[in-house]
């Protein structure tokens, strides 16, 4: 939202940014640092601090934590039009631009009659899927947990196996179900949908949601693809502190590291970890790998801060130290936007968060695509199928991956031909999309542009 901010005070320079942050029900980590060097950088974006919403995790019935967010976001409507009137005193409101979780707040922003506009944070072909998501629960009965490997046809995208969806929405009888299907019924009747993509990256799916081929019930408001969207890495304090691993890096022959990083929510059992490290030994690739603690049942783990993981207790004996002269395991976090950014880095490992698959492609690395959770599965689909911007690694049924999968996929990426033509594809897409958003004429400057006058058309 703040690098959204960003853009609409570069096209828009007379305009403010009121960002409304309600208190997540999740740890996310400190954003506080972030904020203040944000406040005091770009005067003209300021933080809203809504009431944080008491809600037990026992109260949600469905074992999503999407549900759990909704649900705070719900009942923080009261306070969401406390400040939208506070605001409205003292400013005239353009527009009221709301993420993915925030569609229940329509209600209070038509209250005030304002322009409402979604922010979808993920790529124009998994909104295609989402946005059809409604007809097709008017087309069956039946569960897509019930359908497994049955391929589901939507339009502008490559056909799905029903087991592949978003996990939220597998069982028709959980709450988030039907909290999607109401997210994404109400979506199309905002003002406009932005986009964090780029047209040259997915123009089958910008085509189909365009045309209007995804809400075949009712009519499709504007589209704007205004990305690649790209934060600003955050966690350095701000202090210009050059991270232990990209030193290493700069002692890396070009194109010779293979990165792996699997978002902050990026969880694995400590057997998987295992497997992991075994493939990388039996690559014989250099690596940078960021670790962090074993999933574990207890959902406690959401409050809290995760602790450092003991490398030497989690991966295999001697591993370290065998690999000490090609490997980097980093605890926690790694500044992920400056690795993809080094020479060394020759491929990506990558759990498909959208914002990790732009990040990659804007610096032109390849990726291996393993998905975890969210929208995931869908983006290996789309990466792998659609954009030929990643190969995929395959797990058994229950998501386990042998070691010999993992060293299989690196050294593919790395080594063959599939990979050299998966490289090739991303660094097109990495000139796509400077040309998208720094030219005049790009793609992605001329949906922003045409988004801003229809603000200024509205007054």
């Amino acid at each position: 939202m703040v690098e959204l901010g960003k853009l609409i005070l570069e096209h828009c320079p007379s305009l403010s940014v009121t960002i409304l942050i309600t208190p997540p029900p999740l740890n996310t980590g400190s954003t506080g640092p972030y904020m203040n060097r944000i406040s005091s950088t770009t005067p003209s974006i300021t933080f809203h601090h809504l009431p944080a919403i008491s809600i037990s995790h026992d109260s949600i019935s469905s074992p999503h934590h999407e549900a759990l967010i909704v649900e705070v976001v719900r009942r923080n409507n009261p306070n969401v039009y406390k400040a939208l009137l506070s605001i409205s005193k003292i400013s005239t409101i353009q527009a009221f631009i709301v993420d993915m979780f925030c569609t229940t707040s329509l209600d209070v922003a038509a209250s005030f009659n304002l322009p409402i506009y979604h922010f979808y944070t993920s790529g124009a072909a998994a909104l295609c899927v989402m946005l059809y998501f409604p007809t097709m629960h008017k087309n069956t009965t039946e569960s897509f947990k019930e359908l497994g490997s049955t391929l589901l046809d939507f339009p502008g995208v490559p056909s799905i196996p029903a087991c592949d969806m978003v996990k939220p929405i597998l069982d028709r009888n959980d709450d988030a179900y039907h909290d999607f299907l109401d997210l994404f019924s109400r979506m199309s009747k905002s003002n406009g949908i932005i986009i964090n993509t780029f047209e040259s990256l997915e123009p089958r799916a910008v085509k189909a949601l365009s045309s209007g081929l995804s809400i075949p019930d009712r009519p499709t408001p504007p589209i704007y693809c205004i990305g690649p969207v790209i934060a600003a890495d955050d966690r350095t304090g701000g202090h210009g502190n050059k991270h232990e691993c990209l030193t290493w890096l700069d002692s890396q022959p070009s194109r010779s590291v293979v990165f792996l990083c699997f978002g902050s929510l990026g969880l694995f059992s400590a057997a998987q970890l295992k497997e992991i490290a075994v493939g990388l030994e039996r690559s014989g690739l250099r690596f940078l790998w960021v670790v962090r603690n074993p999933l574990v049942e207890d959902k406690s783990w959401r409050h809290l801060a995760p602790p450092e993981p003991d490398l030497e207790a989690l991966l295999p004996e001697g591993f370290l130290e065998r690999t000490k002269d090609r490997g980097f395991v980093v605890k926690l976090w790694a500044p992920q936007k400056e690795v993809l950014s080094q020479k060394a880095v020759g491929g990506f490992v990558t759990h498909c968060g959208w914002n990790s698959v732009l990040e990659s492609v804007w610096a032109g690395v390849p990726m291996v695509a393993w998905p975890l959770y969210a929208e995931q599965r869908l983006n290996r689909i789309f990466m792998v199928e659609e954009m030929k911007i990643a190969l995929p690694m395959n797990e058994l049924e229950n998501g386990f991956v042998y070691a010999a999968e993992v060293e299989k996929r690196v050294r593919g990426l790395m080594e063959s031909e599939e990979g050299k033509a998966v490289r090739a594809r991303t660094i097109a897409m990495r000139d796509a999309a400077v040309a998208a958003t720094t030219d005049d004429s790009g793609s992605s400057r001329v949906s922003f542009a045409q988004m801003a006058e229809s603000w200024k058309s509205a007054n």
